[in-house]
C-alpha cells in the first residue's frame, strides 16, 4: 500500500543478499514506479523523452557526460536521473495552509525522506522573529527584507553566499558578480564538500582543477581504474561508456572497500542482452581496498614501475614525456623506492601479489585512465592520494594523450560549470582582473570563506546573513549539531529552493524561503522564452531547455531573484545591467564570453547541438605550473588507524538517493529494504565485537577535541565490506564528521575513515 505524503514511512528494515548486478527490467521498472507515482503520464512522458537530448532538459542529477549528437538513445537516462527529473517535476504542491498546519519546530523533527514528498514549493515564505511559522510574504517585500540585512552589515564579509551544482552557468555567474561587487569573496560551494581535493591536487601538479578525458577517451582506453566510486548508483550512465569501452578490448580495475554491484556486471536496458542476457561484466579485476589505502595502493604502483625500468631500462617509463613535461623525477623516484613494502600492505590490506598484477596490466597498456570519486577526495589524504594517481599517470605518459588521463567524476550536473563561473572563495587574478574590465568595479582580492570556514564563522558570530541558492546546506555539511547551531545564529537565513528541506527548518532569527523555478520548467521572460546553459564532468557546456508549465505563477527563476536582489541591494554601485541580465539570458552569455577563456561568442556557439567543449592545457602540452610543467610530487606514506575495538567508517549514499534527498528507504543493490539507519560491517568484525546481525547500536566518533558525536539506534548488518571497514547512510552519518576534521590542503570534510565504536543499545523492556 502507498504511503500517503502526509505519513513518515514506517522503518521495518528487511535484509536481502547484495545484488551482483545492476541495471537491467528492474531498472526502468522503478523508474517509471516512481515516475508515475511523482507526476501524471503526460508530463513524465515530457521530461524522459527530452531529458539529455539536443535542445532537451539536461538532467538536473549528476554531471556524466552526454554522447555526441546521432550517437544518443532514444532514453538517454538512468533510473536515478528519471526519478529526479520527475522528483522535481512532482504534481505535489507546497502551499500556505501546509505551513499554517505545520510548526517549524515539526518540520525540523520529520525525515529528509518526508520533507521532499511533500512537493513543489510555490510561494514565498517567511519565518518572523520569535514565530514559529512560516507565512507568506511578496517577492518585493522579500527581496528588500534581504537587500535590507546585507546592506545593515558593519562589512560585506558578515555574509556567506552557498550554492549547489543545480545552479545554471548563467545563474552561478550572476551570483559571483553580485556577491564580488556587493564587495566579498565569500562563495563557499558544494565542491568544498566533494572534489576540492581534486582541485587542489591538480591544480598544483597539472596546472589546472579540471580533468583531462572526454567520452571518447574513455571508450578508446586500454586500462582503466575506477577508484573509490561506485558508478551504479552515484552516476549510472557511465556504466554505458564503460560496456562501450569493454567492447572496444579496455581492462578496468575497480578499487573499493564495498563490492559494488554496478561494478560486477552491467545489464543494459537499452540493448537486448541487458534485458535477456546476463549483461556486461565490468570490473576484471577487484581490489577491495582497506578505508584511506589508496594512496598506499599507487605508492606501490609507482615503486614497482620503478624497478621494472631498473630491469629493463627505457621499456617502461616515458622518458621522453618525463624529460620535456614534468620537473621533479629524481627527487619522485628517490622518495618511491623508499616506502616500505610492510607499510603499503598493511594500509591497502592487499597481497603483493595483488599488485605486481595490476602492475602487470599497467605494463601490457598504452592508454590509462584513472576515474575517481568521494571515495579518494573525502579522505584525510585526499590531496597527496590525487597526487600520487597524477604521478602514476606521468610515469608512462598518460596524459594530453587519446585514451589516457585524469577523470575526476563529479557527481552533480553544474558543480564544474559553478567554477567555471567564478564561484570559488579562491579565483585567480586573472578572472578578477576580466571582471574589473569589464564591469568598471574593483573585486575584492581578499580570499573569502569556504564552507568548512563559514560554519565556523556563523558558530563565532562573525556572519549575520546565509543566502543558499538551491542545494540543502545543513545536512550536505559536516558536524551536524555543530552545523545546525551555527546557522541558527545568523541574523536572516534565506535559501532559493525548489522543493522543502531541512536546512529551511534551521532558521536564523529570520528565514526567508525563495521558491524558483525547476530546471524542467519553461522560463520566459520579458523578451521571451530562454534557456540555460550547464557544464558536465569533461568539460563540456550545452543547454537545457525548461518544457514544463511552472509549478506555480509566483516563481521566479534564479536568475530573476538574483538580478532583483542585485539592484534592490547595489542600489547603482557598479554598472551592471541587472534588468537586461533578467530579460534576456543571452545579455548574461555575451558578457561571460568576454570574462570566461573559452567561452567567446558562447550564445551562438553554445546553440549549435553538442555545445562547447573547454579547453585544457594539459591536453595542449601545457601546464600552468609554478615551474611551467607537470610536477612530480614527494608523497609521505599515510595510514588511517583504528585502535583495538574500534572501526574506520565511511559514509556513502543509497541508491534510491539524490545527493542529500532519499526517494524511498530501500538501498536496493545492497539489499537493504525498509531503514536508513543502518550500519554495514564485515561479518568478522560483528564477530569479533561481540554484536549480533540485525543488534541496535550508536555509532559514536572518536576525534581528538574529546567531544563526543553519536548517531543513534542504527542497525548492525553483516556485509562483505573490508574487515575493519564499516560504512553508513549519508547524511544521517554526518554529526559523526568532526568539523575540523579536513583533509591537508583542499579544508574538505572527510567524510571516509571516520573512528568510530559501536555501542550496543539498552534493551528497552517491552
Amino acid at each position: 500500500m502507498k504511503k500517503s505524503p502526509s505519513e513518515e514511512p514506517d522503518e521495518r528494515l528487511t535484509v536481502t543478499p547484495p545484488k551482483e548486478w545492476a541495471a537491467g527490467v528492474p531498472a526502468v521498472t522503478h523508474a517509471l514506479e516512481y515516475s508515475l507515482q511523482e507526476t501524471s503520464v503526460r508530463r513524465a512522458g515530457v521530461t524522459l523523452l527530452t531529458m539529455n537530448q539536443v535542445g532537451g532538459i539536461d538532467c538536473p542529477g549528476c554531471a556524466w557526460a552526454d554522447p555526441s549528437p546521432g550517437h544518443r538513445h532514444l532514453n538517454e537516462y538512468c533510473e536515478n536521473g528519471a526519478k529526479h527529473i520527475n522528483d522535481e517535476a512532482t504534481s505535489r504542491r507546497i502551499t500556505t495552509d501546509f505551513f499554517r498546519r505545520h510548526t517549524v519546530s515539526e518540520l525540523g523533527r520529520r525525515s529528509d525522506l518526508w520533507l521532499n514528498q511533500q512537493g513543489r514549493l510555490t510561494e514565498p515564505m517567511v519565518k518572523r522573529p520569535d514565530s514559529d511559522h512560516y507565512e507568506p510574504i511578496s517577492w518585493y517585500d522579500a527581496l528588500g527584507l534581504l537587500a535590507e540585512e546585507l546592506k545593515a552589515l558593519d562589512s560585506p564579509d558578515e555574509a556567506v553566499f552557498y550554492t549547489s551544482g543545480r545552479v545554471s552557468n548563467e545563474a552561478a555567474f550572476l551570483l559571483q558578480l553580485f556577491v564580488r561587487a556587493f564587495g566579498t569573496n565569500n562563495l563557499p560551494d558544494c565542491s568544498n564538500m566533494c572534489h576540492e581535493s581534486s582541485g587542489s591536487a591538480l591544480h598544483e601538479t597539472l596546472g589546472t582543477g579540471k580533468g583531462s578525458v572526454s567520452l571518447e577517451d574513455l571508450h578508446h582506453a586500454d586500462l582503466i581504474f575506477l577508484v573509490g566510486q561506485n558508478p551504479g548508483t552515484n552516476h549510472p550512465r557511465q556504466l554505458s561508456a564503460l560496456e562501450e569501452a569493454k567492447g572496444n578490448g579496455a581492462r578496468i580495475i575497480a578499487v573499493n572497500p564495498l563490492p559494488e554491484a554496478g561494478l560486477l556486471r552491467f545489464k543494459n536496458p537499452q540493448k537486448p542482452h541487458g534485458v535477456v542476457g546476463r549483461g556486461v561484466q565490468i570490473a576484471d579485476r577487484f581490489l577491495q581496498i582497506r578505508s584511506g589505502g589508496d594512496l598506499a595502493l599507487f605508492q606501490g604502483l609507482n615503486r614497482l614501475l620503478l624497478e621494472a625500468e631498473d630491469s629493463r631500462p627505457g621499456t617502461v617509463l616515458d622518458h621522453d614525456f618525463v624529460r620535456s613535461h614534468t620537473s621533479g623525477f629524481e627527487e619522485f623516484s628517490q622518495h618511491a623506492r623508499n616506502i616500505a613494502w610492510e607499510d603499503i600492505l598493511t594500509a591497502t590490506s592487499l597481497t603483493r601479489e595483488e599488485i605486481e598484477a595490476v602492475r602487470d596490466e599497467v605494463l601490457r597498456s598504452k592508454r590509462i585512465i584513472v576515474c575517481w570519486a568521494m571515495g579518494v577526495t573525502q579522505q584525510k589524504h585526499g590531496v597527496p592520494t590525487v597526487r600520487e594517481i597524477v604521478n602514476f599517470l606521468m610515469l608512462r605518459g598518460n596524459l594530453g594523450r587519446a585514451g589516457a588521463g585524469t577523470c575526476p567524476v563529479r557527481g552533480h550536473s553544474n558543480v564544474q560549470g559553478d567554477r567555471t563561473m567564478g564561484i570559488w572563495e579562491r579565483m585567480p587574478d586573472s578572472f578578477l582582473d576580466a571582471l574589473q574590465q569589464e564591469f568598471g568595479f574593483e573585486p575584492p582580492r581578499a580570499h573569502g570563506l569556504d564552507s568548512v570556514n563559514s560554519i565556523r564563522a556563523m558558530r563565532e558570530g562573525r556572519i549575520k546573513v546565509f543566502l543558499g541558492v538551491a542545494g540543502n546546506f545543513v545536512r550536505a555539511a559536516p558536524d551536524s549539531a555543530v552545523t545546525e547551531d551555527a546557522m541558527r545564529r545568523c541574523r536572516l537565513t534565506a535559501h532559493i529552493s525548489t522543493k522543502l528541506n531541512r536546512s529551511h527548518t534551521v532558521c536564523g532569527r529570520t528565514a526567508l524561503i525563495l521558491p524558483t523555478l525547476g530546471r524542467t520548467e519553461l522560463d520566459v521572460q520579458a523578451t521571451g522564452e530562454q534557456f540555460v546553459t550547464v557544464e558536465n564532468s569533461m568539460s563540456e557546456v550545452h543547454t537545457s531547455h525548461g518544457r514544463l508549465k511552472p509549478a506555480s505563477k509566483l516563481l521566479l527563476s534564479e536568475v530573476a531573484i538574483l538580478s532583483r536582489l542585485a539592484r534592490r541591494t547595489l542600489d547603482g554601485k557598479a554598472d551592471i545591467p541587472w534588468n537586461e541580465f533578467e530579460a534576456d539570458y543571452g545579455a548574461i552569455r555575451d558578457r561571460i564570453s568576454h570574462v570566461v577563456p573559452g567561452l567567446h561568442d558562447f550564445s551562438r556557439r553554445v546553440a549549435r547541438p553538442g555545445g562547447i567543449r573547454l579547453p585544457n592545457p594539459v591536453n595542449e602540452g601545457v601546464f600552468n605550473t609554478s615551474v611551467g610543467k607537470a610536477l612530480f610530487t614527494c608523497n609521505a606514506w599515510v595510514m588511517s588507524h583504528a585502535p583495538e575495538g574500534h572501526l574506520l567508517l565511511q559514509s556513502l549514499r543509497s541508491h534510491d538517493q539524490w545527493n542529500t534527498i532519499p526517494y524511498t528507504d530501500n538501498d536496493r543493490y545492497r539489499g537493504i529494504h525498509g531503514s536508513r539507519r543502518v550500519v554495514l560491517v564485515n561479518p568478522q568484525d560483528v564477530s569479533q565485537l561481540g554484536l549480533a546481525e540485525g543488534q541496535r547500536v550508536d555509532l559514536v566518533s572518536v576525534w581528538a577535541d574529546d567531544a563526543e558525536r553519536r548517531a543513534e539506534d542504527f542497525a548492525v548488518v553483516s556485509y562483505p565490506t573490508t574487515p575493519g571497514c564499516a560504512a553508513a547512510y549519508y547524511p544521517e552519518a554526518n554529526v559523526l564528521v568532526p568539523l575540523d576534521s579536513v583533509a591537508e590542503t583542499s579544508n574538505q570534510p572527510t567524510a571516509k575513515g571516520i573512528v568510530v565504536r559501536l555501542e550496543p543499545r539498552a534493551t528497552r523492556p517491552e
